[in-house]
């Protein structure tokens, strides 16, 4: 009979099939085990807050545009200084002066210097005060009144994007933990400004945009950058604390496993919980500092003589008696 190569993989598979079962149902091998722990309620701070990304922008950002159409002849500021309203940014010429200037240029130092006079450039004129965020034209160049020159912010804010899950602990006011991706060292704080009505899409995810107001702006902060930010929903300094693996739940609410004194059998307490965060939750009533709270793990074990119950493995033979 012809074996053909289908049949030689198929054999293959179960014979792998059979060998995984010897390994996997030897006996002697053990399931999970119960660890059981004692601990105490201990005093700490404990709070609950909401992690997530944000980006560095401004607050109030304002393009600075020509009235006319024309060139550029000087700009007076850079990118990082900071402006007063009335303060001259930039001056140029419109295309009828830029052209009667070009002419004058050619006839002579006296001749440009006399229409310089006579014909005077149009200002740039900062309408608020703050500071400088976009400067790229230079002298010389042609601009149109739909171009931007000059790009003005009154002040960087973070501009965190929250979910819809976590918006409804978000309060006006919160305080906020904000850290640069690019700076991870600089940490600054901040506080819950304003929180946007209107919701948005961003990766099928429904997300809410929340202003942040930094107590301080670093120097090294950028309008653009990514920082991640947690917002403090709420905290409690002096709170009696437990692990979370520690409260079980029934019908009836929480309770707890308690040894009430040593020698005695474990009995439940009901107690009452506060707030809860990755790893301990706040005991609000039921519980003392004094007590004795038993928290029960799972854990999983191998019996001694499964050593070399893997058939990949080397294995010694008994002897005998």
């Amino acid at each position: 009979m012809t074996v053909t190569r289908r049949t030689k993989w198929f054999l293959g598979a179960v014979a792998l099939a059979v060998i995984a079962a010897l390994f996997l149902f030897t006996p002697g091998r053990k399931g999970p085990a119960e660890v059981v722990r004692e601990v105490r309620p201990r005093v700490g701070a404990i709070e609950t807050s909401v992690t997530t990304t944000a980006v560095i922008q401004p607050q109030n950002r304002l393009e600075v545009k020509p009235p006319i159409n024309g060139r550029i002849d000087r700009i007076f500021v850079k990118e990082g200084d900071v402006v007063e309203p009335g303060q001259i940014l930039a001056e140029m010429s419109s295309t009828e002066r830029a052209a009667l200037l070009d002419a004058a240029r050619a006839r002579g130092p006296e001749e440009t210097k006399r229409w310089e006079e006579v014909y005077k450039p149009t200002p740039l004129v900062a309408p608020i005060a703050g500071e400088v965020i976009v400067s790229q034209d230079e002298p010389g160049q042609v601009v149109t009144a739909a171009d931007a020159v000059l790009v003005l912010s009154d002040r960087l804010i973070v501009q965190a994007q929250v979910d819809e899950t976590d918006i409804g602990g978000v309060r006006v006011g919160q305080p906020v933990a904000i850290s640069l991706d690019a700076y991870p060292a600089v940490e600054v704080g901040g506080v819950v400004d304003h929180i946007y009505y209107e919701s948005q899409i961003v990766n099928n995810v429904t997300i809410y945009q929340v202003d942040i107001i930094p107590e301080t702006v670093p120097e090294v902060f950028r309008s653009g950058m990514t920082a991640t930010v947690t917002i403090i929903e709420r905290s409690k300094k002096d709170a009696l604390l437990i692990p979370l693996e520690a409260v079980h739940q029934d019908a009836e609410g929480a309770y707890v496993t308690v040894r009430e004194r040593k020698g005695a059998k474990p009995a439940r307490r009901r107690i009452e919980l506060g707030l809860a965060d990755d790893g301990n939750v706040e005991v609000l009533s039921g519980l003392t500092p004094q007590d004795t709270v038993l928290v029960t793990s799972q854990a999983y074990a191998l019996k001694k003589h499964d050593v070399g119950s893997n058939p990949f493995m080397p294995f010694r033979k008994k002897k005998g008696k």
